[in-house]
């Protein structure tokens, strides 16, 4: 039986997505769970995975188009079945560039595409370069001239991986220093679309979301010393970080005293029995939540793998519709950039957010002698609609006893 795959939903405030690009075109084969098409939210480019195995009937929705959450964007079935009345009520296609199965040009698309011209050498054309819109936009974030870059699509079209291609190559030459913006200049730069959703949303949780903060200065001596031994048997690769014990650490704690995995939903607080934790990911045009699922489940080292996984496809612009939905607490941590400090703003509807400073080398106080020893300031956001300060400090007591004694962790 046919299958029909609808634009998903990526987060609680997600109204529509933009089909970027079809990786499937018509007639092709496609397994379960293969990606079939990239689409662009407010927060990121995302793959969407075929529902089912089957061959790809019919594109419901033009590339460059806009549509609501949960329209049918395509038909995946067997190659010989009837797919009539399926997709009666998507939207009419226009014909195909250059015949079945190549992607559509919708009207948006249409507006802003280079006119097609003779190749030069190394994909160059003289009136413009043939290139899908996130070709276009990776090729724009990242300062990369498309006129030099070889297309490896239909018709030598210019790809995301063509582009990813050519950035790694530009990265592995060495560059002279940019030049110094001369004093006094003004210069504009338009608010990307990731940007403006997070200050609209952000904007919205400081005025409607009644946050309090509480701190909690961590004596991590043990903290650094486990893992720094731990790390001596573990690959480059596979080394542990203090955000991935902070997220365990977190996760123990959430499922010890669940209050603060919580949310809010019109007079009803919500106590998740998932236990989903958020880590901030700065790219190129602001943050990015990724999402460890069932995180009180996993080993660190499970955490680890998946959060390196998760951020470098972040970076790259190639994250999955589970990598950046469903968290129900969040951990930001600017220790790595060497900030002591601060308090962040709760990720709506979620209850609470852990802000973490730098893991310190500081004189502290034993007995009635002053010693060398090593501190971890984190600030806990939280919403007192759903939780309150004897609630927040209980919990921060249970995070202590995770992080100072972090053996528990590896259990």
């Amino acid at each position: 039986m046919a299958t029909v795959v609808s634009m998903p939903k990526l987060g609680f405030d997600m109204a529509e997505g933009t089909l970027v690009r079809w990786v499937k075109a018509v007639g092709d084969s496609v397994a379960k769970g293969e990606v079939l098409a990239e689409i662009e939210t407010d927060k990121a480019t995302v793959e969407v995975e075929s529902l089912a195995a089957g061959t790809v009937r019919k594109h419901l929705v033009n590339e460059g188009t806009s549509v609501p959450v949960g329209t049918p964007i395509a038909v995946v079935g067997t190659a010989d079945e009837s797919i009539e009345g399926i997709d009666a009520s998507a939207p009419a296609e226009p014909p195909a560039r250059g015949g079945e199965g190549e992607p559509l040009e919708g009207p948006e698309q249409a507006a802003s595409a280079d006119v097609p011209a003779p190749a030069g050498p190394k994909g160059q054309v003289p009136g413009g370069v043939r290139a899908s819109p996130l070709a276009r936009r990776m090729a724009e974030q990242n300062a990369l001239d498309l006129a030099g870059v070889t297309g490896t699509g239909p018709g030598g079209r210019v790809t995301r991986r063509d582009v990813m291609a050519a950035i790694s190559d530009v990265a592995r030459k060495p560059t002279r220093p940019a030049p110094a913006i001369p004093p006094g200049v003004t210069a504009r730069v338009p608010v990307t679309r990731l940007r403006a959703t997070i200050g609209r949303r952000m904007t919205a949780a400081k005025q409607q979301v009644p946050h309090f903060y509480l701190t909690a200065d961590i004596d991590a001596a043990a903290l650094a010393s486990a893992r720094s031994e731990a790390n001596a048997f573990l690959p480059e690769a596979e080394r542990l970080s203090v955000n991935d014990f902070v997220v365990r650490a977190c996760a123990l704690a959430l499922r010890d005293f669940p209050p603060l995995n919580a949310s809010l939903d019109g007079e009803e607080i919500v106590r998740h029995g998932d236990i989903n934790i958020g880590s901030a990911v700065a790219v190129e045009s602001g943050l990015l939540t990724v999402v460890v699922r069932q995180a009180q489940a996993k080993s660190l080292q499970e955490i680890s793998q998946e959060l390196r996984s998760m951020v470098a496809r972040a970076r790259e612009g190639k994250v999955r519709p589970e990598d950046i939905e469903g968290s129900t607490f969040t951990v930001s941590n600017l220790g790595m950039l060497d900030v002591d400090e601060f308090v962040a703003i709760i990720n709506p509807p979620e209850a609470a957010i852990l802000a973490v400073g730098a893991l310190r080398d500081v004189p502290v106080v034993q007995g009635d002698q002053v010693v060398p020893g090593k501190r971890l300031k984190v600030t806990l956001s939280a919403d007192h609609r759903v939780t309150d300060g004897a609630e927040a400090a209980r919990w921060l007591q249970i995070l202590r006893g995770y992080l100072e004694h972090p053996l528990r962790l590896f259990l």
